[in-house]
């Protein structure tokens, strides 16, 4: 009896989520879009009544009026979309939410379906610190969260599987695979989300095993993070002409500071610089925000992104604490030379985009600004771990954990 309650519950749970998916798949976003095909006849009804001579004197009297009257009220109306704030506000928090929840979901099965590989591509893949680099990149591109990758990469030095001088190799690849994220986000491939949604369903329904069923959450979490960017970018239609918002990111965009310190603390609030980038290059995309402005929000989330990482340090030990302090100390003089150079970073990006999408421009922007930072920085690697290892020692204990060829070495 309690395993047929037990199968009931699941596949009502899956009936569920199965109705989700199917409004999702029909109705991309609930703010403001309707579909055609559902609604033609029934709109063209509506909007052709039967002529009647009440009607006709209508019309006659209406075409004879000034056109002066009509300008006061099309303005009326235009400003009270404009001041709708709650609206706009409720629409844009719900797809927040949608969004946020998808990556979740999305990185959450992706953890499911490979930690323990994951773990061991990273101890196998990071014999030298170019090695580190590509294994950080490749795992964050998979994982789609770069503080997934450096939280793991942390667990382990503290565990004493992967040395110090390795991890950094993988943080600097995080970076990296932030970037291919970004680059992601930036193709607009909305149109063919609902068929990776209807074929992660099917994986849900029918998949055997455990694996099959977490790639169907992952690729619903894909699908749930597209729409909610496009939830987003629906709600915030109306600052297109919006004179306040539009001031702000002109100010954004002249004050690389300021931008970057609006970047940073979103990131702080939301937990992830992979959204606040995604959702920047929506907006990007949609003429929202100029690339000056969207290029200083980036810069600030690559330091945001290092709140969570800190906080991983906590009672880990010193290679662990070592990890981190490099972490943010990479991404916080990564960001001020970016700032300081904004102005070469965006004409730089122009000339690299050759006629892209404001979008694909801050994306660009990202990979480039990453892949310059990268590549100066693990130059630098073992002078930097030299310093860092004198300022933050070990203690006697952390020694022992550590591999006897690094003891040697000492």
């Amino acid at each position: 009896m309690y395993r047929f309650k037990n199968i009931k519950s699941r596949i009502f749970k899956y009936f569920s989520l199965g109705l989700l998916v199917t409004a999702l798949a029909i109705a991309p976003s609930p703010f403001g879009r309707s579909h055609d095909f559902f609604t033609l006849e029934t709109s063209a009804q509506a909007q052709t009544p039967l002529p009647t001579e009440n009607s006709q004197k209508s019309q006659f009297e209406i075409a004879q009026a000034p056109a002066a009257k009509e300008a006061p009220a099309a303005a009326a109306e235009v400003k009270e979309e404009l001041i709708d704030f709650f609206k706009m506000g409720m629409g844009a928090l719900a797809g927040l939410v949608l969004f946020i929840y998808g990556v979740t979901r999305l990185s959450e099965g992706l953890e499911d379906m490979g930690t323990e590989r994951m773990r061991g591509f990273l101890s196998k893949c990071t014999t030298n610190r170019f090695a580190g680099v590509v294994t950080g990149a490749v795992a964050t591109t998979l994982l789609e969260s770069s503080s997934v990758t450096i939280i793991m990469t942390i667990a382990m030095v503290s565990a004493g599987v992967l040395t110090f001088v390795q991890s950094l190799g993988v943080v600097l690849g995080a970076n990296i695979g932030t970037a291919v994220g970004a680059q992601i986000i930036s193709l607009e491939i909305e149109q063919y989300v609902p068929m990776l949604m209807f074929a992660g369903l099917l994986l849900l329904f029918l998949g055997k095993t455990k694996t099959w069923k977490n790639l169907g959450i992952v690729l619903l979490g894909f699908g749930l993070m597209f729409y909610g960017l496009e939830a987003i970018d629906e709600a915030m239609k109306p600052f297109r002409t919006y004179e306040p918002f539009i001031d702000l990111m002109e100010t954004l965009g002249n004050n690389p500071i300021l931008g970057a310190a609006v970047g940073a603390l979103f990131t702080v609030i939301i937990q992830s610089s992979s959204a606040t980038v995604a959702i920047v290059i929506t907006l990007a995309s949609s003429g929202l925000i100029s690339l000056p402005a969207g290029v200083a929000i980036m810069l600030g989330a690559e330091v945001g992104t290092c709140a969570d990482t800190l906080i991983a340090t906590i009672g880990r030990g010193r290679p662990a604490l070592r990890t981190g302090a490099f972490h943010f100390g990479f991404n916080l003089v990564s960001a001020i030379l970016g700032i300081i150079f904004a102005p070469l970073l965006v004409q730089l990006v122009l000339a690299f985009s050759s006629g892209a999408g404001v979008g694909r421009q801050v994306a660009n922007a990202q990979i480039l600004f990453n892949g310059i930072g990268v590549l100066v920085m693990v130059i630098f690697l073992p002078a930097i771990a030299g310093i860092l290892q004198r300022l933050i020692p070990d203690s006697g204990d952390e020694l022992k954990l550590q591999p006897e060829a690094v003891q040697a070495a000492r």
